[in-house]
Order: structure tokens, then sequence, then C-alpha cells
């Protein structure tokens, strides 16, 4: 009698190798149509906005609107008529947002920074799949008509990122509510206090894709400042760096706005100009700053700083970054 077991053998394996082939096949095509699927970061292409809280709403106007020269372009009303919030437009794509209203509690006067992407709906996801924690939806900004998407970086910081929309208040307002009085047209950097380095530098660099390009240091031994650009643009964030947290009323400092302006010589001799600048009743004083430029601070009646910079260092040559360690 024949004996076919020899053939049967040579089948199953030649069956065994065609299964395991194809599972290859499809292990392999997954891999790639996840690969292809897996959300991608949407484009960050730069400051949107800043937000702080004010105590005197009337006061925080007569120092943005009276003394920079920014006029509003919305603002939002309770019931009762009493405004929550209001928008100075920097330019047609940036503002500053002033809410009436007490800070949230242990913090300073820095609401929120906002960034503006392509996508928020895109970013929802992107954040998701790297495991960050995203608790509201895509919303839809009730004063601007944007679509927002709200998270918190290590440090408690509020980020929001803000997707433009064709019937939201940038389009409706372009080129209006831009007086020439206003002291800057751009907003060079937001700073905020970071407590640890590298956890920021995870979130800012590694999850959103900003890059490092300088480091500073206040006095030569503990770093004090770390600047990250967008990746899809030119504004940047700037990490106030500490040891110990300052308490709420001493952040104002580190929790700033920097205004870009061709001239700070120039912008101090117009400040001092205006009839506002009586009632602000602070010195303006020009210095240079570690990294090579000319500045001018001022500070709102809350204590909140703001810049004036100019972009190029005072003797044109760059400054190296400082090598300095982080103070945590």
């Amino acid at each position: 009698m024949y004996d076919d077991s020899h053939e049967r053998t040579e089948t199953q394996m030649n069956r065994s190798k065609q299964i395991a082939a194809i599972c290859t096949i499809l292990f392999t095509g997954t891999l790639t149509i996840q690969a292809q699927s897996a959300p991608t970061r949407p484009k960050i292409l730069g400051i949107s906005h800043v937000g702080f809280f004010v105590s005197d709403l009337p006061k925080a106007l007569d120092f943005w609107h009276g003394l920079l020269g920014y006029d509003k372009s919305a603002e939002h009303k309770n019931p009762d008529g009493s405004i929550t919030d209001t928008i100075l437009k920097i330019n047609d794509h940036q503002y500053v947002e002033l809410f009436n209203l007490q800070p949230r509690p242990g913090s300073g006067h820095l609401n929120r920074i906002a960034f503006t992407v392509s996508s928020a709906e895109q970013m929802r996801r992107y954040l998701i799949s790297r495991s960050v924690q995203v608790v509201t939806p895509v919303l839809k900004n009730i004063l601007t008509g944007d679509l927002i998407l709200t998270v918190k970086d290590p440090d408690g910081n509020l980020v929001e990122f803000d997707e433009p929309q064709p019937d939201g208040l940038e389009a409706r307002t372009v080129g209006k509510s831009l007086p020439a009085t206003r002291i800057s047209d751009s907003i060079y950097h937001l700073g905020f206090l970071v407590g640890n380095s590298e956890k920021s530098l995870k979130f800012y660099g590694d999850l959103l894709d900003f890059h490092e390009f300088w480091r500073g240091s206040s006095n030569g031994t503990q770093l004090s400042w770390i600047d990250m650009r967008v990746p899809d643009g030119k504004d940047y964030v700037e990490f106030m760096l500490y040891r110990d947290l300052p308490p709420p009323d001493k952040r104002g400092g580190q929790e700033h706005i920097s205004l870009l302006v061709p001239d700070v010589a120039k912008s101090i001799t117009i400040l001092a100009a205006r009839p506002a600048f009586q009632t602000y009743g602070k010195p303006l004083t020009q210095h240079t700053g570690v990294n090579g430029k000319r500045q001018v601070n001022l500070f709102d009646p809350d204590g909140t700083r703001v810049e004036l910079m100019e972009s190029e260092t005072a003797n044109g040559k760059p400054v190296p970054p400082s090598t300095a360690p982080p103070p945590n």
C-alpha cells in the first residue's frame, strides 16, 4: 500500500508557511495602516493671545489703551451689563484679553497663553494619542467665534489652541481697531513660570515640537530662562525658571508679555508724552538685557510686566546661550 504520509506532512508544512506569510503580511499591513492613521500634530503657527486677570478694568484700560495705545475690539458682558472680559487687538492675528475677574486660587494674574493652530480638533486627537489628558472637547469661543481646545502644561498653566473661523472675530475685524497709537504691532514672546525645566521641555519640545534656541542666566551660576520657538512660526515662549515659587502677588515680573518695537528709546519718548503717563507714575528706563537686546519694562496696575524689546542685539552680535544648570 502506498504511504502518502510524507506528502501530507510536506503539504501541511507548506500550508503552515503560507499561513505564516499571510499573517506576516496582515500584521505588517495593520502596522502600516495604524502608522498612516496615527494622528499628527497640526501646525502651531504662532501666539494667538494672552489673557490676564485684572482687579480694576477701568485702570487696566487706562494702561493698555491710554498709555500703550490699543483699542478694544470686543467685550463680553453679563446680563446685568457688567463686563467680564475685554479684547484689545495687537494686530489682526494677536490680541490681549483682560479678564475682569478674581484670579484662580493660588495663581497669579496670568489667565492663559494661547496659540493659533491649523486645526483644534486635530490637536485634540493628537494630544490624546500621546496620552495627554484632554478634559474638554473642542468648543466654540462665545466671544471670538474661534474653535478652541484648552489643556494644562506641567506647571498648571492654561494652554489654549485656537483655530480662527471664517465667521469669527478675527475675520470680521480685519483692519479694524488698529490705531496709529499702538506702541507695538506684534507680540514678540510670552513668559511664564516653570518649576521643572525637564518636564516643560518634554511638553513644549518633545510633544508640541517647539524649538529651543537660547538659554540665559541672570547671575552666571544658575539658569534663569529658556526660550522656545513655535514649530511653524517665529513667535516664542520664555520659561521663567525658579527654585522657590513666588507668592501669587509677586509673579507679575515673571508672567509677562513682550512686545516688539524697532526703537526702545523712541518708544519711551512717545509714551512719556502721552497724558496717561502722568497717571502711570513709574519711570521708563531703557536697559540692555542679558540677551543683549535693548528693552524697557512697564507694569500694569496689578503689577503684570509688559516688556518692550528690540529684535536685534545692541551691538549686532549674538549672545551665546548659558550653560548654567537649571534651579530644579
